[in-house]
This record gives C-alpha cells, sequence and structure tokens, in this order.
C-alpha cells in the first residue's frame, strides 16, 4: 500500500490530475477535498501521509487551511499548488509550514519529484 495523500483544490478537474498522477506513481488518494473546511475535516479525520493544498480557493483560503493544519499536526507535510505569480502567498505558506510547493499547469515530473522529496523528510 502506498502512501496516503489528500489534494485539496476547488477545481475538479485539478483535483483529477493531481489523482492521476499520484496514482499512477503507487500512492493512495484516500480523500479530495473542494474546499478549505473539507480539507482541513478530511486531514483530521484520515491524517493522510501529505496533502496538497491549493492556495486560492473561495471563502477560506489554502493559506487559512495551512494554519489549522500545522495547529492538528506539526509535522503535516503540506505540499502547496499556485498559480505563476503567486510567489509571495507561496512563501507565506512555507514559513507556516508548508513543506514545498507546485506550480500550475503541473508538469508529471515535476510533482512526482516534489512528492517523493516531501514524503522523505
Amino acid at each position: 500500500m502506498g502512501k496516503k495523500c489528500v489534494i485539496m483544490d476547488d477545481a475538479k478537474f485539478m483535483r483529477g490530475i493531481l489523482r492521476k498522477i499520484l496514482e499512477g506513481e503507487g500512492y493512495e488518494v484516500v480523500g479530495e477535498a473542494a474546499t478549505a473546511d473539507e480539507g482541513i475535516k478530511i486531514y483530521q479525520e484520515l491524517k493522510p501521509d501529505l496533502i496538497t493544498a491549493d492556495i486560492c480557493m473561495p471563502n477560506k483560503s489554502g493559506i487559512e487551511a495551512i494554519k489549522e493544519i500545522i495547529k492538528i499536526d506539526k509535522k503535516a507535510r503540506i505540499l502547496v499548488c499556485s498559480a505563476l505569480g503567486q510567489e509571495l502567498l507561496v512563501m507565506e505558506a512555507i514559513q507556516l509550514g508548508a513543506k514545498d510547493f507546485i506550480v500550475k499547469p503541473f508538469k508529471k515530473e515535476k510533482i512526482v519529484e516534489t512528492v517523493k522529496k516531501v514524503l522523505m523528510n
């Protein structure tokens, strides 16, 4: 059984892309969240090895979700997903405890490399 992952992104299309890549590499996607609140709840329930967090989401941002997840688990492995031009938000997320980031549009090789790196630490 592969490492357990949760994908948090408001775009179903993006969740599907990440799921396909992660499962293709042998990871088990145990949950998907369309909102930050869903992502936090799923993280609490499932305690995955990794959670991907989109920075820009409606209602509550990925930054707020990261803060709450780190309160729940200081060792949480959070991988931030951002669009180009969101460097300041990515830096804030890393300072809050996110382990690394990937940029949209996704490149499979970069995702695989970054996920492996995050899960090793």
